[in-house]
């Protein structure tokens, strides 16, 4: 789709991101990709920036379409609006919390506000007169809380043969990470492993008889055109042979004659064929036969 901004709870194994597509929305999944859930979908137009206030269990957002800065809790219930405003929200891009504070930059005013996280109220500019600031972010240890990494902690990798990623965990049984392969394996039954998918090779079949299949088709025409030209040539060959005229002579008679003229008339034999060939005219003399 089109993700704007991204927010990770790695001791709950939740990952948040808000999207610009249609519909806009801002969702969540699991680190390892399951348990996707949409938390926002409605009143929402250009979602910008993300934080979590893992604190308090909330997430926060900035629109900067409707200028509006909200937040909602990490099951996508009770939505709350925090601040509405043309002004210090006109095209607000990231923000953070601290303590009881949000805060924020707008790329419009090239500024960094602040403001009561609860109410909105006492909004602050800590910084102005600045070239694009695009995002913000707040150092400290009550930022993000210490946790362990269980993909360490039962050996390396969590055992996994590719790469080990944190499970969400949504009661006491979740598991607390769980093993993942690249395109084109699957997981094998241990759950550590990762093995060739089973339906890969008849992709390859079925993908190579549709290759074969396409260059038939691409031949087909070229050998209909040398068969047309092949029978073309063959009915033009029976037709010059049906046409063609033979003529077969006996051996010559030689007469005598007087000094009148003689027609002798030249006949072909055979005349069961059906052709009468023309007569040939002889003029001779007595001086010429002497």
């Amino acid at each position: 789709r089109s993700p704007a901004s991204i927010a990770v709870d790695p001791l709950s194994g939740f990952l948040y991101w808000s999207d610009w597509g249609e519909p806009a929305k801002i969702e969540k999944s699991g680190l390892n990709g399951v348990d996707r859930k949409v938390l926002v979908a409605t009143d929402i137009q250009w979602p910008n920036g993300i934080t979590l206030d893992l604190i308090k269990g909330r997430l926060y957002w900035v629109d900067s379409k409707l200028h509006v800065l909200s937040s909602v809790d990490l099951n996508g219930d009770n939505r709350k609006r925090v601040l509405q405003s043309a002004e210090v929200l006109a095209h607000p891009f990231a923000l953070t919390v601290f303590e009881d504070r949000v805060f924020w930059t707008d790329g419009e005013s090239q500024a960094i506000y602040g403001a009561n996280k609860f109410s909105g109220s006492d909004v602050v500019t800590l910084a102005n007169n600045l070239n694009d600031p695009q995002d913000v972010i707040v150092y400290h240890e009550l930022i993000q809380l210490s946790g362990t990494n269980w993909c360490t902690e039962k050996g390396e990798n969590g055992g996994c043969s590719f790469l080990c990623l944190p499970a969400p965990q949504i009661n006491k049984h979740s598991p607390k990470y769980t093993c993942v392969c690249p395109d084109g394996q699957e997981l094998a039954a241990d759950g550590f492993r990762c093995r060739p998918e089973a339906n890969v090779s008849t992709s390859i079949q079925v993908d190579s008889t549709a290759r074969g299949s396409a260059a038939a088709w691409a031949v087909l025409p070229v050998l209909l055109l040398a068969l047309a030209g092949a029978g073309g040539f063959l009915m033009w060959r029976n037709w010059q042979l049906k046409n063609q005229k033979s003529m077969n002579f006996d051996n010559p008679v030689y007469l005598k004659t007087t000094e009148d003229d003689l027609n002798i008339d030249i006949t072909r034999h055979g005349a069961n064929v059906g052709h009468t060939y023309p007569a040939i005219s002889v003029v001779s003399t007595e001086e010429d036969l002497s």
